[in-house]
Parts: C-alpha cells; structure tokens; sequence
C-alpha cells in the first residue's frame, strides 16, 4: 500500500509588521506605511500594500523608498508585539496538527495530512485557519496548500493579499513551467541571472535541463533544481526545527574610522545577542564579527572555541579580537554585526528571534 499523498499548507500573513501598525493605529490605515526609520541610513523592514503599489519594498533604503512615495509614513518597529501576534498564530496552528515549522514570525509550513479536526481537505483547513487568524488578530493571511513544501510555498504568493491556492499532484508540473525561475524559493537574484545567462528563464527551461548539465553549472545545488522543476520536494516539515545561530547588526548614521567607535558599536551588537543567549539558555561555540565598509564590501572573521561561550566578558573580549584582526581599516565602515553559532544540538530555541537592530538603523 503507498503512502497518502502529502497535505502540506504554507501559511503567509500579509506585511505582517506594516499591517500590525494599521491595525493598532486607526490613521494608518489605509495609507501607505513602511516600518522602519526614516533617516539616511534607515532601512525599510517592512512595507504596507498601499505603499508596495508605489514600489517601495522591504530591504529598500528609506531615502529611496521616500523618493518612489513622498507620503510615506515610518512606523517604528515594534518587535515584542509582533512576536506576541506570531504566539497567538503559532497557538492557531497548534491545534491542527503539531507538524508546524515555522520559517519567521510571519510565516510557517503544516503538514495536515492528518489534521486534528479531521477536515475533509488541507484546503477546507487553510481557509479555516485563515477566518480563525483573522477572527483572533484582526489580520490576513494568504495560504499556499499543495503536496510538498516548494509548490506550498510558491501558492502561497499566488493570490496574495488575502488569498488561497491550490497546487495538486495533477497540476504540479504544469504550474512550475510557466513561473520565472527567479520566483522559485531559494533561487537568489545571482543565480537567477545566471540561469537567465544559460537560457533558462522559466521552469519549463529548467526541466528542459539535465541533470549533469545543471550539477556542472550550480554544483550541489543542481540536483536541487532538476527535482523542483519536476515539481518533487521530499523534504519533511520539521516542528522545532533547532536554530543555528542568533545574529545582531547595525548600519550606522555615519561611516566609521575611528577603531574606538567602531569597537563600541561591535560591543553593542554583542550585548544584544547575549541577551538572547541568557533569555534562552543557549551559548554557542562560534562567534563571528561582520564588517561592511561603505563601499558595500564585507569583510567577516570567526573564531571556534572548544567550548561554548559561557560569559558575556568573553563574548566581548573574542569579539574585539576579531574586530582589532582587520585593521588598518580599507575604508569608512557602514555597517556592524555579531553572530554566535555552532549551539549543542539539545539546546536552542527556533521561535523566538533577534536578527536585526532596526531601531538604529
């Protein structure tokens, strides 16, 4: 007897942040809002529907997201909520099945294939969860349901915002052929533009494609993408999926030269991962140190240690190593980052995060 075909739903709520702040204050709404600072070296974290019409997208920096929408308003970010919504989402899911693996605050795969309600269908199930998140939080959220991980993820974009997609086994294939492969999860802007280059620009153009010839062009990677044009994705969804690294970073007001300042601000970084790493208990083994000049080169050092770091002190004084290793500086430096890794395999918490400082960028 075979195995049942697969019921696996990625959920995706729609500009989590940005909707969070219209839905908590009444005056955003409707308007175009990004959450973020506004200042020179801001960066957009997030970006309302209205504002996205505009072309103002996450990752932008603030001055030229001003530039494509004058009458953009900055919201500041506000994590602790966000992280307090996402509880209340992930407690949705939980009574569905324990089979839930979540990719970021915003987003999450079920597997359903045995859902606890025993629902007639994973999309009868999407929609469900849908009205009860919309019912308990007051937002949206799109959902892809198809029969493995990379076509859930990809229907799950189709209809947004507040939308659904079904992918099935019958239409798999088909669907993957007509998307341009720089729509596929875990095809970067680099290696799409490289397929560009080889003349691959959709997944029909990658199934077209064999196996050797995609392992000699993207190494490992190639069998990866011989499968996903074939609309096949083995991979399980993983609850409590370990995390394997907690990182904190800043850009700055102004490019640095001074090594003292340079040092503060690295310590600073630290401070906010060792935070995380008491909050939960876990201590890594690795720390790196990352450094972006302003020219946008990027320059990280990393040491190992035999033993996890157990103090705050000697986060600081590796740290500071691992700063003092560049000198003398190339250039002005933009931008500053901590990172401790390599955590024993029992420990770590994969819900709760702390990736960016975006109340100084």
């Amino acid at each position: 007897m075979s195995d049942p075909v697969r019921k696996i739903i990625h959920i995706d709520m729609d500009a989590f942040y940005a909707s969070v702040e219209q839905r908590d204050n009444p005056e955003l709404r409707g308007k175009p809002v990004a959450v973020g600072s506004p200042r020179a070296r801001g960066v957009v974290a997030a970006a309302s529907y209205e504002a996205r019409k505009f072309g103002v997208r996450s990752a932008m920096p603030s001055t030229t997201a001003l530039r494509k929408c004058p009458d953009l308003i900055f919201a500041t970010p506000r994590f602790e909520v966000y992280r307090g919504v996402s509880r209340q989402i992930r407690a949705i899911f939980l009574e569905y099945t324990p089979l839930v693996e979540p990719l970021s605050l915003d987003e999450a795969y079920l597997d359903v294939t045995a859902n606890l309600r025993h629902l007639p269908s994973a999309s009868d199930t999407a929609g469900e969860i849908r009205r009860r998140i919309f019912e308990w939080t007051g937002l949206t959220a799109s959902a892809g349901v198809s029969y493995n991980k990379f076509l859930a993820k990809l229907a799950s974009d189709y209809k947004k915002p507040n939308g659904q997609f079904v992918v099935s086994p019958a239409m798999g294939e088909r669907f993957i052929a007509t998307l341009p492969v720089a729509k596929f999860h875990g095809v970067g802007p680099v290696t799409a533009e490289k397929m560009n280059k080889l003349g691959i620009h959709t997944g029909a153009d990658l199934r077209g494609q064999s196996i050797e010839f995609l392992t000699r062009h993207f190494g490992r990677s190639g069998a990866w993408y011989f499968d996903i044009a074939r609309g096949i994705d083995e991979r399980p969804v993983e609850p409590d999926r370990p995390r394997k690294s907690s990182g904190s970073e800043t850009t700055l007001l102004t490019d640095l030269t001074d090594p003292n300042e340079i040092e503060k601000e690295v310590l600073g970084q630290a401070d906010e991962v060792w935070t995380w790493c008491e909050k939960t208990g876990t201590y890594g083994h690795t720390v790196t140190v990352k450094i972006k000049y302003a020219d946008f080169r990027q320059i990280t050092r990393a040491r190992t240690l035999n033993k996890a770091v157990l103090a705050q002190s000697d986060l600081h004084e590796i740290a500071l190593a691992l700063t003092r290793s560049i000198y003398p500086l190339e250039n002005g430096v933009r931008l500053v980052g901590v990172t401790v890794s390599h955590f024993p395999a029992e420990d770590g918490d994969a819900s709760d995060q702390l990736d960016f400082d975006f109340g100084r960028i």
